[in-house]
């Protein structure tokens, strides 16, 4: 069984990645904002609790959260390993998983430094009622600012705004670095022991793909 943490900087793409290996190895991803929408959707005693804490505009609890992935890896009991991408963000998630005696063996850091993330995403334009995305750099429209079918004008959203993008970064740096050496440091210790990798995120979608196939092995 292969029990995947993903992780990297907004941009960086894990979820792209995250598809891939599921494909692949046959896992099942775990995204924790799916879980959220599913749980929240299907209106489970979960969903419930968590939509309580959203409501009074407070954060949803760590235990919520992993009650959550507890019962999505107890639902597929064949599947051959999990994805989870998104979770976890900070040092008390991650000792919360542990806590939980979810066992995980590959933590994979995709890294991306942050100007190309900051130009990956800035440059961002979307069609809002299709979803369809462009680059200004990588993939414009065949007219400046506007959709190839429908000629409406692309807009920029407010997250992929360089200042927002920049914030993103930050709080990234702050909570969700330091779990590089969570994760080293667990290893040491005899806990656990889950290998680390960080790869380089930049190149074809293929080659970053088998970066990470590389460190699974």
């Amino acid at each position: 069984m292969k029990n995947i943490i993903l992780f990297g900087k907004p941009g960086a793409g894990k979820g792209t990645q995250a598809a891939l290996l599921r494909d692949a190895f046959q896992l099942v991803h775990i995204s924790t904002g799916d879980l959220f929408r599913y749980n929240i959707g299907n209106n489970t005693s979960l969903g419930a609790l968590a939509k309580s804490y959203m409501d009074q505009g407070d954060l949803v609890p760590d235990e919520v959260t992993i009650k959550m992935l507890e019962a999505e890896v107890d639902a597929n009991p064949d599947a051959g390993g999990f994805i989870f991408d998104g979770f976890p963000r900070t040092i008390p998630q991650a000792q919360a998983l542990v806590d939980a005696d979810i066992d995980i063996q590959y933590v994979i850091e995709i890294s991306v430094d942050d100007d190309e993330i900051v130009s990956r995403l800035s440059g961002r334009r979307v069609h809002e009622s299709s979803g369809r995305v462009y680059h200004v750099e990588h993939n414009p429209p065949q007219k400046f600012g506007v959709d190839d079918e429908t000629g409406e004008p692309l807009i920029q959203r407010e997250d992929d705004q360089e200042s927002t993008v920049r914030n993103r970064l930050s709080i990234y740096h702050q909570q969700t670095k330091p779990l590089v050496n969570f994760y080293t440091d667990l290893a040491a210790s005899g806990q656990l022991t889950p290998i680390f990798a960080s790869i380089d995120g930049l190149g074809l979608l293929a080659d970053v793909q088998s970066r990470i196939v590389s460190v699974l092995g």
